[in-house]
């Protein structure tokens, strides 16, 4: 499906789109538009056949305070009105979540703070107790002349457990010595 540019005055922000944006978040947005604006080519902006938008309101109003005169859309003039519908919650819902040690290891927090990746702040998670997160049992697994501790956790408190121990001093095999009163 190929774009098309549009007059931006022309595009109707969409009353009933339930997807809010904070004013720190939308300045991220606004000068995400202003330093890469070949992303609006690669996401543009979804509209119906009355330019109405179905996907990308907080695009649409970021590249207005940017002072775009035109912004790449795609009609979605072939969705019946309950496909819209549905098309507006979908675009907005997060289906993934992020992979918090594949970033800490391949970007910088500046860069993913910059491009809107909501990132724990670790220092407010200082005084969390890990030890309130870890099974009683830990496995010891031994590979390559290795010992390995598989600690357990309940999923929801991946991020927390994460950041807490991001805030620590200390290796990660110190610190996990520490909390293991090894």
């Amino acid at each position: 499906m190929n774009w098309v540019l549009v007059k931006t005055s022309k595009i109707k922000s969409n009353p009933d789109n339930p997807r809010v944006i904070k004013d720190d978040s939308f300045k991220k947005l606004v000068k995400s538009i202003q330093t890469f604006p070949k992303m609006l080519e690669l996401r543009p902006i979804v509209v119906n056949s009355d330019y109405m938008v179905l996907g990308g309101n907080m695009r649409l109003k970021a590249c207005k305070e940017v002072g775009l005169k035109e912004i790449p859309v795609v009609y979605a003039e072939f969705l019946t009105p309950e496909e819209q519908k549905e098309f507006i919650i979908k675009d907005n819902s997060s289906f993934g979540q992020w992979d918090f040690d594949q970033l800490a290891n391949e970007w910088s927090v500046e860069e993913l703070d910059e491009w809107g990746v909501e990132i724990p702040d670790w220092h407010s998670m200082e005084d969390v107790d890990l030890d309130n997160f870890f099974d009683e049992q830990e496995q010891i697994v031994t590979k390559e002349g290795k010992h390995i501790i598989v600690l357990e956790y309940p999923e929801d408190d991946y991020k927390l457990v994460l950041a807490s121990l991001k805030s620590r001093e200390g290796t990660k095999e110190q610190i996990i010595k520490n909390l293991l009163g090894l």
